[in-house]
Order: C-alpha cells, then sequence, then structure tokens
C-alpha cells in the first residue's frame, strides 16, 4: 500500500487576478510531473475548466496522461467544501499511485483558510497534506488601491483599523487571501514601473505572514520549482493564521451571485462595447464566456473584470458542439431582468437565462 501522502497546492485570489493563466502554465511546464487537478468555479458554466481543456496537453473530460481536471459543484467553496469536496478527494486518494501533485484552484470569491482546514479532516488528511498556499495578485489593481480593476470603490487603508465593525467583504477577502498565504504571485507586474511594483509589494508584505515570498511575474510565468514542492504542511499550522473570518459562525454570500445569459451576437466591438455598459450600471465583477461570431468559424472567448475587457478566438467550433454565445455575470445582487432588457437594445438580439447545468465529476 502506498502511504505517500500527495502534495497539494491552493491557488488562490481575486477575481481576474490570473490564477487560470497561471495554471496553465504550471501545467504546460509541469516538467514530467503527474498533476491533477481540482477547479472550484462560481458561477454556472464551467469556463475556466473549458479553457484548461483546451490547452492542448491532455486535460480533457476523461482525463489524460499529463493530468485530470475536475470540477467541484458551483458555489463558494467555504460554503460547499462539506457537500462536494472530500468525496473528490478520496477519489484522488484512490489513484494516488498515478498523482504527483494537486493543484487546487478557488474561486475567485473563496476564503482559502476553511479548504486548508479540510485538510485535517481523518478522510482527507491520511492521502493529503498542503504544500502552500499560493495567492496570486493583481498589482495594477492594487497599485490603483483596489483588489481588483474597477470592483466595488473600497479603500484599504481606510478600512485597516480593526475596531471597525463595518469591514467590506471585499476587503476582508483579499486580506484573508494574503494572511493565509505562504507564497504572493506578484502577477502583471510588466504592467507597472518599477516604482509602483515596489509600491504595490510594500503593501502587500504589510499583510502577509513573516517570512512570506512574494514573485514578481507576468502572464503567470513563475518557475514551477519555486511554485511547487514547498513542504509547508500547512494544514498543521492552519489554525495559528489568524484572519477576519475566524470568529465567525457562517459566511454570508448572498450578496454575490451569477447568470449565465445566453445571447445573439453579431458584432464583436457592439458586444465589448454594451458588456462595458452593463459594468457601469451595475456592480458586475466578472463577465466570462464564448461568442459565435456569423461567419466566424473560430470560437470567440471573451473575458472582463470591472471594467477591462479581452477577447480572442481560442479554437474552431466542434462538430456537433452548440454554436451559441452564453456568458456568465458576477457581481453583487445583479438585476437579472434590467441586464436582459439592456443587452437586448444594445445587441438587438434574444437575450435569455440559462438554466444551470450540472458540474463534472469523477468517473
Amino acid at each position: 500500500m502506498n502511504l505517500r501522502k500527495i502534495p497539494s497546492t491552493i491557488v488562490t485570489g481575486f477575481l481576474g487576478a490570473g490564477k487560470t493563466t497561471l495554471l496553465r502554465h504550471v501545467l504546460t511546464h509541469a516538467g514530467g510531473r503527474r498533476i491533477a487537478v481540482i477547479v472550484n468555479e462560481f458561477g454556472e458554466l464551467g469556463i475556466d475548466g473549458e479553457l484548461l481543456r483546451g490547452c492542448g496537453i491532455g486535460c480533457d473530460e476523461q482525463g489524460g496522461d499529463d493530468g485530470r481536471l475536475i470540477e467541484l459543484a458551483n458555489g463558494c467553496l467555504c460554503c460547499t467544501v462539506q457537500e462536494a469536496f472530500a468525496p473528490v478527494m478520496e477519489q484522488l486518494a484512490q489513484r494516488r499511485d498515478a498523482i504527483d501533485h494537486l493543484i487546487i484552484e478557488t474561486s475567485g470569491l473563496a476564503l482559502p483558510k476553511p479548504l486548508v482546514q479540510a485538510f485535517q479532516w481523518p478522510t482527507i488528511q491520511h492521502a493529503f497534506t498542503v504544500d502552500a498556499v499560493v495567492t496570486v495578485v493583481d498589482t495594477p489593481a492594487v497599485a490603483q488601491g483596489r483588489f481588483a480593476p474597477d470592483l466595488l470603490a473600497v479603500e484599504a487603508q481606510r478600512r485597516a483599523d480593526e475596531n471597525l465593525d463595518h469591514e467590506s467583504t471585499l476587503q476582508e477577502l483579499f486580506e484573508d487571501q494574503l494572511l493565509t498565504a505562504d507564497l504572493v504571485i506578484l502577477n502583471k507586474a510588466d504592467e507597472l514601473s518599477p516604482e509602483a511594483l515596489r509600491a504595490v509589494e510594500q503593501r502587500v508584505r504589510a499583510r502577509v505572514q513573516p517570512g512570506v515570498q512574494c514573485v514578481a511575474v507576468s502572464r503567470g510565468q513563475v518557475d514551477v520549482d519555486v511554485l511547487l514542492g514547498m513542504q509547508r504542511a500547512v494544514e498543521s499550522v492552519i489554525d495559528t493564521r489568524r484572519t477576519h473570518h475566524d470568529e465567525e459562525d457562517d459566511h454570508d454570500h448572498d450578496a454575490f451571485g451569477a447568470v449565465a445569459l445566453r445571447l445573439e451576437v453579431t458584432d464583436r466591438a457592439r458586444l465589448l462595447e454594451a458588456l462595458l455598459g452593463c459594468t457601469r450600471q451595475w456592480p458586475i465583477y466578472r463577465v466570462k464566456g464564448f461568442v459565435a461570431l456569423p461567419q466566424a468559424a473560430m470560437r470567440l472567448v471573451v473575458q472582463g473584470v470591472g471594467q477591462r475587457f479581452e477577447s480572442y478566438f481560442d479554437r474552431p467550433w466542434l462538430p456537433g458542439e452548440p454554436c451559441v454565445s452564453q456568458l456568465v455575470f458576477i457581481g453583487a445582487a445583479l438585476p437579472v431582468a434590467a441586464l436582459q432588457r439592456y443587452l437586448r437594445q444594445q445587441l438587438g438580439g434574444a437575450v435569455s437565462v440559462v438554466q444551470p447545468q450540472a458540474s463534472a465529476t469523477v468517473d
């Protein structure tokens, strides 16, 4: 019997910080490591999972020689971990001979500490150890005094007083992700001047545990040997890492929601302008999905954080694949009906709500 514990790296970070980009880089440069992946998503479509499957290294729905992609149930991880996390981990434990390392990419809205504490459960502890918690930071956003581009305007310095009982949920989440980190990735460093990058690093270092290393990278391109193999056994010390949520019996995440919409899109620029208009009217934190353009054989990927959007063609539509446009909107108290009306007016086509789909599970 193999009694080796599988080292597990938890990758956390705010929406749009670059967690999926980092993960794709690690999988592409695995160096022979057999890496299993768990992606916990907030939303109704497997967008991040689909992008990972398209990275061309064998991470398809059936699994491959280089790794396996598993998507957990929708929702905040700290609330759903007992319902979906343990069974997946137990099934992975049965495959420990075929796994060198496990990487868990948390939702951008998840609290990392409860996930690490789950590794203390007897059914998980016997087979896994938390190698490290890695927090990915969007440096341009932090340089602007925010936690991610164009999110709710919560200024960290004004909220630093511990005696205040009206801390912003987004601020607490950002700080909790830093307080539980063993390594901080300062992503998108190429978008800042050296002076601005140093200022961001100083701000981050004021929040992390003593001795935590901060590594500045661009496009998630960090040395895999730096990221994996830290051997911190975080589950044994996580209870000593104090966070904002330690005294809470439960977490109210009702302020966050996600809606998936199917749209008729005829023009790429018109769509991006309409999405920008949405973010100016409502507290939309993230938009992600795929778009089918007329006369285009390629699938268009659309991703947005705050008021910053990008789009690119990633691959041809597959035979038999529904050639439709579907986007997930993540935000606070989203007015779905108003959002639909606005998009209909701007795009000149139908906009409908997509019913939640079942998540992928381990066979």
